[in-house]
């Protein structure tokens, strides 16, 4: 964010909503809980609110929220800007005709997808998820969007875990996060 923004009181009530959880899902991770902050309506709601005041005057017309923790910020970050929401989520979830972008984990590889015609040649784009870790997740979804002929304008997450380097794989697309975990 910028330096007025980091400086929010804001940004530290959010961050002491969210719930550290050692060893999960398996040993060794440090997982970020963003649970805990849904629990608490202001601090939901302070998150929402420095999403919406970025976003609010850069002509976004599309929100694409990762599945599943970015369809709980995206919708009513899209609502507040009057941007269509697009849900972009995991295979075989989508009833109709889809587009899909692969892309490798850790442990494996996955795949986004998203309904073939809900974006158009020239939507700005902003790309929401909780969290970036490696970057894949985000950098899949800035492809299915940019296929399709959207302008990717920014990523939005939550949280960021800056020593797993994912930013650096965004090939320099404006990233925007609230709190650093390091």
């Amino acid at each position: 964010m910028s330096g007025n923004e980091v400086n929010d009181p804001r940004i530290y009530g959010i961050k002491t909503k969210i719930r550290v959880v050692p060893d999960f899902p398996k040993k060794g991770i440090m997982f970020q809980d963003i649970t805990t902050l849904l629990l608490d309506p202001k601090a939901f709601q302070d998150t929402i609110d420095l999403f919406v005041e970025r976003y609010r005057d850069m002509n976004i017309s599309v929100v694409a929220g990762i599945e599943a923790r970015g369809f709980i910020f995206g919708s009513p970050i899209a609502l507040a800007i009057g941007a269509k929401f697009v849900p972009l989520r995991k295979p075989k979830k989508l009833p109709g005709e889809t587009i899909f972008e692969e892309y490798e984990l850790e442990y494996g590889s996955d795949r986004l997808e998203m309904h073939v015609e809900a974006v158009n040649p020239g939507d700005r784009a902003l790309v929401i998820d909780d969290l970036i870790a490696t970057g894949g997740t985000l950098c899949a979804a800035m492809n299915l969007l940019e296929r399709v002929g959207a302008e990717v304008v920014e990523c939005a997450c939550v949280i960021e875990l800056p020593e797993l380097k994912g930013r650096e794989r965004l090939g320099g697309k404006p990233l925007c996060v609230l709190v650093e975990y390091r």
